[in-house]
């Protein structure tokens, strides 16, 4: 009986440690893409991001900007290139102590305004020490990183190889297969999450 207890209790530990934050599920033409969100390191951007979300404000959006071995980024424009309205732009919150390390989502922003972020973001597909915030005077704000991907990372691999050229109104990076962004969904917050639904042995689309 006492074994059978203790079972219970790594199980529910298990379950409980794998869904610290939010949980995001982003389905893509190439696959899904589940992330876990850090709103205690990064209140108001979490905030900022799941308002678009529940909004439906990425559903039909495309990941415009695409550079192997550093970023995919998306949330910003329709698969015309038509850039969406947004709200206002947000504080940056850089300073969190969440890096942009392989695998993170951060947000997207202007490159001389770190409080210029809305509702574009990036996954990092490498360690990105650049763009990270440097307690420096002489250096820019670094940019927000506000979760993780927790599964579909061979579909983040995958997006980023596609070739890119120009296209509406970017002069590069533009993938020349469109990457849609379908729909972004938050989980049920009452459903655990286990750690086997969260391996990355899924299929990628084709």
């Amino acid at each position: 009986m006492k074994y059978f207890i203790a079972c219970l209790i790594v199980l529910f530990t298990s379950s409980v440690q794998s869904q610290e934050g939010p949980i995001v599920t982003m389905q893509t033409n190439f696959g899904t893409i589940v992330l876990e969100l850090k709103p205690e390191q990064a209140p108001k951007t979490v905030d900022n991001f799941l308002r678009y979300v529940k909004e439906g404000f990425y559903d039909g959006t495309i990941f415009h900007r695409v550079i192997r071995g550093f970023v995919i980024q998306g949330g910003g424009y329709t698969q015309d290139y038509e850039k969406k309205p947004t709200h206002s732009s947000i504080p940056n919150e850089s300073e969190n102590g969440l890096e942009n390390q392989r695998g993170t989502i951060a947000m997207a922003r202007g490159s001389y305004d770190p409080d210029s972020a809305t509702s574009q973001f990036f996954i990092n597909v490498n360690n990105n020490g650049s763009l990270n915030y440097q307690a420096s005077p002489y250096s820019d704000e670094g940019y927000t990183v506000f979760g993780q991907v927790i599964k579909g990372m061979k579909v983040v691999d995958k997006i980023q190889k596609v070739r890119s050229s120009a296209a509406g109104p970017f002069r590069r990076y533009v993938p020349k297969m469109p990457i849609v962004i379908e729909t972004v969904r938050v989980q049920n917050p009452l459903k655990p999450v286990s750690l086997n639904a969260l391996s990355d042995d899924e299929p990628v689309a084709t």
